[in-house]
């Protein structure tokens, strides 16, 4: 307790320093050194002026020893980066020079000596254990550690020290968590062990370790106990300064300090700290460094998909350069993106952090085994109900995971969290700080009236639109969105807002992957170890692979992925894990083939099966461990998706592309040569197979049910309810007949001739006159299940 006073008196410019008075002269912005260096912050902000306070009490008038140490006395750069002044080994700061301050291995005492709680909170959360990226990957690969929801592993040996209680958040978000935890604690484990190594001898005895290289190679590079790889669009800083500090996709240095080469690759873009409304927050860019791969969720918001082709050619007859590695087709970007608002809203659209809250970044403190464990905020906390705004759902509405919630209206806070008082931008609370579902404040989401207003960190403020004020000022701007959101209200009960409004989400099917152990020309067939890099950490905060250039360290084997096919458009629609109708995606679809040490194909085309997953929906059928991954994509539209999109598309319900008639001979070798039309089997006796077999995959990997219900594939490996639609689901969701009620009339001539007229009908008239129709067979007492006879 003792500590976290000291730290919060620093932050508030209290200055404390042990041994001797103030250094004189000295810093590190001469002209021999870092001229031209800016400062972190703007000179009139209170953290500048806090640290160049504390600074001149350590010898250093500019400040940069409080984050990074050193000796501000020396003159030369060897002297200079090393150390730090003796009166900083006793007081809150520094104790050696850190290269990147923000490294979360020593932002204890660089940010969290003036942000008590927050580098604990990031040590455990998703950010830097990834426990539900490993958890889903080795599902798939059948390991049984992890089957039953269980998460044992992440990217380092972590414990949950000060018990389950959340150190951040509302007495009613602390016993909401006590509660979900109570019900699902395999999903918040107390503790993770590092992502295991397997051996050679191991992989020869179980190929499916072999998934464990895959991860550690190129699963985990994106959490933020590293730096990351330095590709184009990837190079970052390391902890705070991932997401706190600018890289430009071409990792170019733009700021003014003399020592810095700006044609070097893999440096900030300008010396500076952002992250609230008076520095333009966070660049949606700066998040896509890691958010590009997995669920995509960056990319998507952007409207980017990759795609093999690279085309249109520029000017100079060239594809576009690669970005993370890959090349883009632009689809479209979610609403919140997009530059042109809504009418009333100024141009511009929202940053990330403009939702998501403190708690979803940073985590609680817990330990999270998944994405939907540690994100708090719901669609509905902004927009409401059409019957219901925001302030009177309850507690948990759309975060139900199965729990019956307390119909008591959620109302709104007075106060934000105490962190986001302290460091946050200051927001007049007008009516109340909107709550999240969890029962949270969302500190820059106001209610004014019956108005939802966002500040953005961008320097923008938003009015949202609030359902219940469109449902009673009747501005539905289509009568189809009353229809689906009010009129039948069972889709605002059971479904996620986007299963209507994503209209389209990345589709990456069939993850073939193929891990070699074997030389190549002569020499071992190596890859970075991501997991072996991070956990060998320097005092300086500096890992294996974080000092550009060095590679990291490295291990045996060598994965090597591809794919079936891309789409897009029509993503299909499951139940997710807090209950509701959910866009899916393809998750991992891994299909693996093993080659050993001495060149020897231990597996190939193997796909592992998921017996858990037929325990918990309670089928004999166990379904393969390829999973359809259950997601919020991030590509929220407008106008959202038709009744007809999903009701009368096989594949949306999760019948497949076509309602199953593709890819029903993946289990098979194909053969393209000369072949016997009555056999089937080829003529020639030299021949090559064209396509090899997948031996168990006996349908395509867009189909995760058959027509009866039977659930053919894994959907979603960290929540127990999440699973395809059940045969009375499917039976109640397609609805294809209902055209042909009509229609199938118009065989019979004589009927057709009385009832029709020449021309077509446009929608608008076809509308009416089945409305029309609807009503007079009310006014003549015709009732629903007359009519079904």
């Amino acid at each position: 307790m003792a500590r976290k006073k000291v730290c919060c008196m620093l932050a508030f410019g209290l200055v404390f320093a042990a041994g001797s008075a103030a250094y004189a002269g000295g810093g590190c912005s001469t002209k021999e050194c870092h001229a031209g260096l800016s400062d972190i912050k703007p000179a009139d902000h209170e953290m500048m002026r806090t640290i160049k306070m504390n600074g001149a009490q350590h010898g250093d008038p500019d400040g940069c020893v409080m984050c990074h140490g050193g000796n501000p006395k020396a003159t030369k750069k060897e002297e200079a980066h090393k150390g730090i002044p003796a009166t900083l080994r006793m007081a809150p700061g520094p104790k050696d020079f850190y290269p990147d301050p923000g490294s979360i291995w020593i932002a204890e005492n660089t940010c969290g000596a003036c942000h008590p709680g927050y580098v604990y909170r990031t040590k455990q959360s998703l950010m830097n254990t990834e426990a539900g990226k490993i958890s889903g990957n080795l599902h798939t690969w059948g390991f049984e550690e992890v089957q039953n929801f269980k998460n044992p592993y992440g990217n380092y040996d972590t414990e949950d020290i000060d018990g389950q209680e959340p150190i951040s958040g509302t007495e009613t978000y602390k016993e909401y968590m006590r509660e979900q935890i109570a019900m699902y604690p395999d999903q918040y484990p107390t503790s993770l062990k590092m992502l295991p190594q397997p051996t050679l001898e191991e992989i020869n005895k179980d190929p499916k370790k072999a998934a464990l290289t895959y991860q550690r190679h190129d699963c985990q590079r994106c959490h933020i106990g590293v730096r990351g790889r330095e590709k184009r669009g990837d190079y970052r800083g390391m902890g705070c300064s991932a997401c706190h500090i600018l890289y430009g996709n071409e990792g170019l240095y733009e700021g003014n300090d003399k020592s810095i080469d700006k044609t070097k690759p893999g440096h900030m873009l300008k010396h500076e700290i952002v992250g609230t409304r008076k520095t333009g927050g966070i660049p949606v860019e700066s998040c896509n460094s890691c958010h590009n791969r997995g669920k995509r969720i960056g990319v998507s918001y952007q409207g980017l998909m990759e795609f093999p082709y690279g085309s249109p050619y520029d000017k100079n007859g060239k594809t576009q350069p690669k970005l993370h590695t890959k090349k883009y087709l632009f689809i479209s970007d979610d609403l919140h993106h997009q530059v042109q608002s809504r009418e009333g809203n100024p141009k511009g659209g929202l940053l990330c952090q403009d939702c998501h809250t403190s708690i979803d970044v940073h985590g609680d403190g817990n330990i999270h085994g998944t994405t939907m464990g540690q994100v708090e905020i719901e669609c509905t906390d902004c927009h409401g109900r059409p019957d219901k705004y925001p302030w009177e759902l309850p507690v948990g509405y759309g975060d139900e995971f199965g729990k019956k919630l307390d119909p008591k209206p959620r109302g709104v806070a007075e106060q934000r969290l105490i962190p986001g008082m302290q460091f946050g931008t200051k927001y007049d609370p007008e009516d109340g700080f909107v709550l999240t579902a969890r029962g949270n404040p969302i500190g820059n989401v106001v209610r004014r009236g019956n108005k939802v207003i966002v500040h953005s960190a961008t320097g923008n403020d938003f009015e949202v639109p609030v359902l219940k004020n469109l449902q009673l000022e009747n501005k539905w701007k289509d009568p189809s969105a009353e229809v689906a959101m009010s009129s039948v209200s069972k889709h605002m009960d059971k479904m996620e807002c986007y299963a209507c409004h994503a209209s389209w989400v990345p589709q990456c099917y069939g993850c073939h992957v193929q891990v070699n152990y074997s030389p190549k020309d002569g020499k071992p067939r190596q890859g970075i170890d991501w997991v072996a890099s991070g956990n060998a950490q320097k005092k300086n905060g500096q890992t294996a692979e974080s000092v550009l250039g060095t590679g990291g360290i490295k291990s045996a084997g060598k994965p090597m992925e591809k794919r079936s096919y891309l789409r897009w458009e029509d993503p299909v629609l499951g139940i997710g894990g807090e209950g509701r109708v959910t866009p899916l995606m393809p998750g991992c679809q891994v299909t693996y083939t093993v080659i050993n040490e001495k060149g020897e194909t231990l597996v190939n085309n193997e796909i592992a099966m998921a017996p858990d997953e037929a325990a918990q929906l309670g089928q004999k059928h166990v379904p393969l461990a390829i999973d359809m991954a259950p997601v919020q994509p991030h590509t929220a539209q407008r106008k959202a998706r038709t009744c007809e999109s999903c009701h009368a598309n096989p594949k949306v319900a999760g019948l497949g592309l076509g309602g199953g008639a593709f890819g029903y001979r993946q289990s098979e070798n194909i053969v393209e040569d000369l072949v016997d039309a009555k056999t089937g089997k080829p003529i020639p006796k030299n021949y090559k197979v064209q396509i090899p077999a997948i031996p168990k995959l006996k349908f395509d990997w867009s189909q995760i049910v058959d027509r009866d219900g039977t659930q053919l594939a894994t959907v979603g490996t960290h929540w127990p309810l999440s699973r395809a639609f059940n045969k009375e689901e499917l039976d109640n969701f397609l609805r294809a007949g209902t055209c042909m009620g009509c229609h199938q009339n118009m065989s019979e001539k004589e009927l057709w001739k009385k009832v029709s007229t020449d021309g077509t009908l446009d929608p608008k008239k076809h509308l009416e006159m089945m409305n029309n129709m609807v009503k007079q067979m009310a006014k003549d007492g015709v009732k629903p299940a007359a009519m079904q006879k």
